[in-house]
């Protein structure tokens, strides 16, 4: 029977190394063995403070149970983190970082966010004691890109914060965080840790609400731990068994316990912190034109509102009266090239069908002509500066077709294949290599299908789409592998100001130009 996995968390060390480690070691002894240590809140102190650490630097010390800490909380603090090696500090000392999540061998997930929120603009921090809305996003969708679909995200193990989140005891703790609060509703941690404010607090288990990523009300337990040595020998060091939240029944994590209370952050106004928009949904690639099912409907139902779409109303027929124009680059006859609303960058576009097409499965001859010569222009353009470029299409709840278009540095052309593939391997999906598309012929008669066109010309395609991740495309080109922009896997949190996309379409459209052949 699986033991489960031994982790360790302490409260704000503020330099007392030795006391620290001393400690650990003789839980180490008696509990253990431990597989780590987390550290949230202070770990640094005053310079006099910080020379225990000289000992264990040196080599004259050791550290017995590998340790992880957060980033500062106080701009004095930040010189303790420049140039580090992989965020080696010393031997089994190591800053996790920014914000991210870590994945320990077991499968245990421990998201973690460094800092205090700023108090500027939202999305500017001052200094890197801060975080953003940006950083909160993003450790918000690496937890969430790892569920296999809407309605099975089990949450994350722990979270690790140095801030308090806003809803808790905010007459005794009035520095606390709204945008803590929201990324704790969102990825709806197990365990979530915080320090800071010198006070041991454990409040009962409470459940997150429901929501579009998640039909289980899943238990939470807030834990903030006080400072290492402190004088009222208050709790600091927190050990806990846990069995990753994937690998646990599910009866385990709904199951209600007696002293629960209300979840403090249902309901609560997070007004100034994130947009209303902002919230846990199907975050589709470009646009989500799902409609919700009423009483008793069923997949009959669903099907049925397909066929009955209202073409005007359709944001992609360039007859509609909805079509954004200022985003259109070039027109053909049969298709037309665009902006990609919320670009990854400035070079990501889409190509459309001006008539209401769903998929290119059901192009005919002649529409399979006027694509073909839209890609290899592209193709062309790209390799002008210094791009290779991807084609990927998603037929599968979208009732348009779109053929999203994204340049990656030639350098990393050899990555593309193997982030297509981990990616896969992450969602439980099974892709099936071709040769180069040349034909509608080679794809799925019936039924949905995810494709990318690589830059070797080959084809990778996919038709197990039930519960497809609607966003897997932009996963992979955000990965850390390939732009390294994980932030941007959401296109609302990337979507640009009317002038912006002006700007980008207009530098598209002159470098396009001497390859468009739409132009006469």
């Amino acid at each position: 029977m699986d033991a489960g996995t031994k982790i360790l968390v302490v409260g704000d060390v503020r330099g007392r190394f030795k006391q620290l480690f001393q400690r650990v070691e003789q839980v180490n002894k008696k509990a253990g063995p431990f597989e780590i240590l987390c550290c949230v809140g202070d770990f640094f102190g005053d310079d006099k403070q910080n020379e225990e650490l000289i000992a264990y630097k040196n080599g004259f010390k050791h550290i017995t149970v590998p340790t992880y800490i957060l980033g500062p909380n106080q701009k004095e603090h930040g010189k303790h983190f420049e140039n580090l090696s992989d965020g080696e500090i010393c031997t089994n000392l190591t800053y996790l970082g920014k914000r991210g999540v870590y994945t320990l061998t077991s499968g245990v997930k421990i998201a973690y966010l460094s800092g205090v929120e700023s108090a500027g603009a939202a999305d500017l921090a001052k200094s890197n004691h801060e975080f953003t809305k940006s950083d909160v996003f993003a450790v918000r969708n690496s937890c969430l890109v790892s569920k296999n679909c809407s309605t099975e995200y089990r949450g994350v193990d722990v979270l690790l914060t140095s801030q308090w989140p806003y809803g808790m005891q905010e007459t005794e703790n009035a520095t606390a965080s709204k945008l803590i609060s929201f990324l704790c509703r969102e990825v709806k941690p197990r365990y979530h840790f915080c320090a800071i404010n010198g006070t041991y607090f454990e409040c009962p288990p409470f459940r997150m609400p429901k929501d579009e990523t998640t039909q289980f009300e899943l238990c939470t337990r807030f834990i903030s731990l006080a400072d290492v040595g402190n004088a009222e020998k208050a709790k600091y060091i927190y050990a806990l068994t846990l069995k990753p939240v994937d690998k646990s029944r599910l009866l385990d994590l709904v199951q209600k316990t007696t002293n629960e209370i209300p979840c403090p952050f249902a309901g609560l106004d997070l007004a100034g912190a994130v947009d209303k928009n902002d919230t846990s949904e199907n975050r589709q690639y470009f646009y989500d034109m799902e409609t919700k099912k009423s009483k008793g409907q069923r997949g009959y139902g669903k099907k049925r509102r397909m066929q009955e779409l209202d073409q005007e109303k359709c944001w992609f027929c360039l007859s509609s009266p909805d079509v954004e124009k200022h985003l259109i680059i070039t027109v053909g006859e049969r298709f037309y090239l665009a902006l990609a609303k919320g670009p990854i960058n400035r070079h990501h576009v889409m190509i459309l069908s001006t008539k209401h097409l769903p998929c290119a499965a059901q192009l005919s001859t002649e529409d399979w002509e006027e694509l073909d010569k839209f890609k290899n222009a592209l193709r062309k353009y790209f390799k002008t500066i210094g791009q290779v470029v991807c084609f990927t299409e998603r037929h599968y709840k979208s009732f348009h077709l779109q053929i999203n278009v994204l340049g990656i540095e030639e350098g990393y052309a050899w990555k593309i294949k193997h982030s297509f593939e981990d990616k896969a391997e992450e969602f439980n999906l099974q892709f099936e290599t071709l040769p180069p598309l040349d034909s509608p012929k080679m794809l799925p008669e019936i039924g949905p299908y995810f494709l990318t066109e690589l830059p070797d010309d080959s084809t990778l395609i996919t038709r197990q789409m039930n519960h497809f991740p609607l966003h897997f495309a932009r996963d992979v080109f955000c990965s850390e592998n390939l732009l390294n922009c994980d932030e941007k896997v959401n296109w609302k949190e990337c979507l640009l100001d009317k002038d912006e996309e002006t700007t980008y379409v207009s530098d598209f459209r002159k470098g396009f130009a001497p390859f468009d052949f739409t132009i006469t």
